[in-house]
């Protein structure tokens, strides 16, 4: 063999060696359910425990442990980590992580950037972050600016930091990063600015970029095969052919096109591949941009190692309402039709519940999981469209035309807040919007750096909901079918968690910490001081399980609290029937963890 063959064979080794260690040592810690290692608890989005200490016969027993301040306001979302004794907190802007003693609640480092504050107007529908992620000894921390930063577990000092996206162009962050293998995986923010999303990967070790692909374009930078890369049309997977993004815009308007990347991504070690949704297209008004728009509101597969597309598939080909397709992808093996498939199950902001084959991208459910939507009937099957009720089409209706009783409104009958997966049961416990909308465009110019959004909309609870703007429900993604629904006053903003312990806990907009067995009976409900859109989160520490969750009111339905926008009736602070919540809590930043005693 050759010198130069064995040093390509060495690099190689090497490589593949890196990367299942990253993987091992993240996987260890994740499967030790003493740990939140991942803001979805697992690579497969489930967040689901095997901690049982907290059931459903005592959970009505569960009391205050420690709270802590985190000393910002605005929205929290997301959740800390806890790896061993150490939690590690973040903030929305100005971003700052704390790494705290689980034992002491004393403060062991923190870290707060030095962010330009005009990141702040750029910043859609409030300045949260999702929180961070773990590896390799390194904290990862996505900033608002776009600047990716690695943080030493035990000091909390930078050991590299890199730019992901130019905020003076809108393009900032608010997503979590991920882990997968030895890389960071991360998104881009700034779809009403105009900006062009991508997914970038960075090497775990240094912060080198190793690739990025975009969500629109040349197949070139979207990283698409077009023989290779698949898609769901004419009843079965096809490849998508060349130019499938260009072919379906106007011009150049793809270069502006927005599909950004701001939610959550999972990963599959068996088949090597990361799992994402890509935002809406700019504008907001779709006259301008006639087409299927791809690869906007699409769930995506990459092969994490190249970022190659292996399959992909448009839920809204021209999205005419905001309805993004950045929420969480959960794998799970799933019943349909008699056999067990390995599923990719998504509840998309425009009202419909997918499961697709997670390998091949076989589209096998798409029902809807709220009962008032009425922008689209259904989804064809054979070619995988929603078909779309005319008198809700706000192209059709034409630009300065208000379309009225759109269901669901732009944040969707979900939005990013997380769904919660159970093996037990089978099913999915999904937080949901019950919120309609008015809908005008009007006719934009792009200008670099400011808001490319071309419509005003107002939203209001939906039709025959009792006053009611949100339900948790139970959805069976075998069959598309509502198993059962429990209303709340306000939209469930907050994410989920399934245990062992056979219970279900979610937050409230009012600020309630709530817990339900697996038939949806209230078993516990405790109010902690602000509105709470984190998620659950839980851990044990010295043979106790304890039970967290971040509360400050914020993100877009309490974005009229958190940025003195309740007055504001029109565009991104259309609060509508949020601005009730004033009447329920007020603004905060805490983090509220509970035992039994």
């Amino acid at each position: 063999m050759r010198a130069s063959m064995k040093v390509l064979l060495g690099i190689a080794v090497a490589a593949i060696g890196g990367q299942a260690m990253a993987n091992a040592e993240l996987a260890k810690l994740a499967k030790d359910p003493a740990n939140w290692a991942m803001q979805a608890g697992d690579f497969a989005n489930q967040r689901y425990s095997e901690l049982n200490q907290i059931n459903k016969s005592n959970v009505g027993k569960l009391k205050v442990a420690w709270m802590m301040s985190t000393g910002v306001l605005r929205g929290h979302e997301g959740s800390p980590l806890v790896i061993g004794d150490s939690m590690y907190i973040h903030t929305p802007f100005p971003n700052k992580v704390m790494a705290v003693d689980v034992a002491t609640q004393k403060i062991k480092w923190k870290y707060e950037p030095k962010q330009d504050p005009a990141v702040i107007p750029q910043m859609c529908c409030d300045t949260v972050n999702r929180g961070v992620a773990y590896g390799d000894g390194k904290v990862i921390l996505q900033q608002a600016d776009s600047m990716l930063v690695a943080l030493d577990e035990n000091t909390g000092k930078v050991v590299w930091s890199i730019k992901n996206g130019d905020p003076k162009l809108g393009a900032v962050n608010t997503n979590a990063p991920h882990v997968f293998g030895d890389k960071v995986v991360t998104g881009i923010s700034g779809g009403e600015w105009g900006v062009r999303g991508y997914l970038s990967a960075y090497n775990l070790s240094d912060g080198k970029l190793a690739w990025r692909a975009y969500s629109t374009g040349p197949d070139s930078e979207m990283l698409f095969d077009p023989a290779k890369t698949m898609t769901w049309d004419d009843g079965k997977l096809v490849p998508v052919g060349t130019n499938s993004s260009l072919k379906t815009w106007q011009g150049d308007q793809w270069k502006i096109g927005g599909g950004t990347t701001w939610g959550w991504y999972s990963y599959d070690p068996q088949t090597n591949l990361v799992y994402y949704g890509t935002g809406n297209p700019s504008t907001w008004n779709p006259s301008q941009r006639p087409g299927d728009n791809k690869w906007s509101l699409s769930i995506i597969a990459r092969d994490l190692n190249t970022g190659m597309a292996k399959w992909a598939y448009q839920m809204t080909p021209f999205d005419e309402w905001d309805y993004d397709g950045i929420n969480e992808m959960i794998l799970a093996d799933v019943p349909h039709k008699g056999k067990t498939r390995k599923a990719l199950v998504h509840f998309d902001r425009n009202g419909f519940g997918y499961t697709l084959d997670r390998v091949t991208g076989e589209l096998l459910v798409a029902e809807k999981f709220d009962p008032t939507v009425n922008w689209a009937t259904h989804v064809d099957m054979k070619s995988g469209r929603p078909q779309v009720v005319a008198k809700y089409s706000t192209a059709k209706n034409g630009p300065d035309v208000d379309t009225k009783g759109v269901c669901p409104a732009a944040l969707g009958s979900k939005d990013q807040q997380p769904a919660a997966f159970h093996p037990k049961t089978k099913l999915f416990y999904v937080p949901t919007n019950h919120v309609c909308m008015n809908y005008e465009p009007f006719k934009v110019d792009y200008v670099a750096g400011q808001p490319y959004v071309g419509a005003t909309l107002s939203m209001f609870p939906a039709p025959n909901s009792h006053g009611g703007m949100g339900n948790f429900i139970a959805w069976d993604a075998g069959t598309g079918k509502i198993v059962w629904s429990k209303p709340e006053k306000f939209s469930v903003w907050s994410g989920a968690l399934a245990t062992a312990g056979d219970i279900v806990f979610y937050g409230t907009l009012e600020g309630y910490l709530k817990a339900v067995d697996l038939n949806g009976n209230e078993l516990f409900k405790f109010k902690t001081p602000s509105g709470i859109i984190g998620n659950v989160f839980t851990y044990m520490h010295k043979g106790k399980q304890y039970v967290g969750v971040y509360s400050g009111i914020g993100g877009w339905a309490g974005i009229g609290m958190a940025a003195g926008l309740e007055k504001d009736s029109d565009g991104l602070g259309a609060v509508g029937g949020y601005r009730d919540l004033q009447n329920y809590t007020d603004l905060g930043g805490s983090l509220t963890v509970f035992s039994i005693e």
